[in-house]
């Protein structure tokens, strides 16, 4: 089922909302577009992204995901921020990395079936876009070009992370 034309949707809201106001379709748009692995994305397959991607909110101290968890989404932060975290809870935890509005993580179960690598805790209070791998198998099937530049997208940001985790991992030996 198409979509309406983008002007007929301007004021839809996305997904859920639990404490803030709503998102609209074009907010949303705004927001994916300035995220590196949707960039370079038309208007239509960030469209056709949006049919599978839920808004939900988040108190600070919320865990999003769970470092073993099985999933298929991967998720944008829309505000607030995030740590992601190895043995999550133990004395040895390790922070990994903390990320902020128009960050990305759980790529990685879209690309891989595996189960999730890391646990990702709300720093403060914060909206998330969960982003279903429907989306991504539904843009492969109607506009492949777009997925192409989507997995490259995301294979560049992950070399881009490899590389800067190589970087840490020789400084510190």
């Amino acid at each position: 089922m198409a979509l309406p034309p983008l002007h007929e949707r301007q004021n839809w809201t996305v997904g859920f909302d639990i404490l803030s106001i709503p998102f609209t379709v074009r907010i949303v748009i705004a927001i994916l577009e300035n995220v590196p692995i949707f960039a370079g994305l038309h208007t239509q397959a960030l469209e056709l992204l949006l049919e599978h991607t839920k808004e939900q909110d988040y108190p600070q101290g919320d865990v999003i995901v769970r470092e073993g968890e099985k999933s298929n989404s991967m998720f944008v932060i829309a505000s607030g921020s995030v740590k992601v975290c190895k043995d999550f809870g133990a004395p040895d935890e390790i922070v990994l990395a903390t990320l902020g509005p128009k960050d990305f993580f759980g790529e990685m179960c879209i690309v891989d079936t595996l189960p999730r690598c890391a646990t990702i805790q709300a720093n403060e209070p914060s909206t998330i876009f969960g982003i279903s791998s429907m989306a991504f198998y539904s843009l492969y099937k109607t506009m492949p070009s777009q997925h192409s530049v989507l997995v490259l997208n995301i294979a560049r940001d992950l070399s881009r992370r490899l590389r800067n985790l190589d970087a840490i991992f020789a400084a510190h030996h």
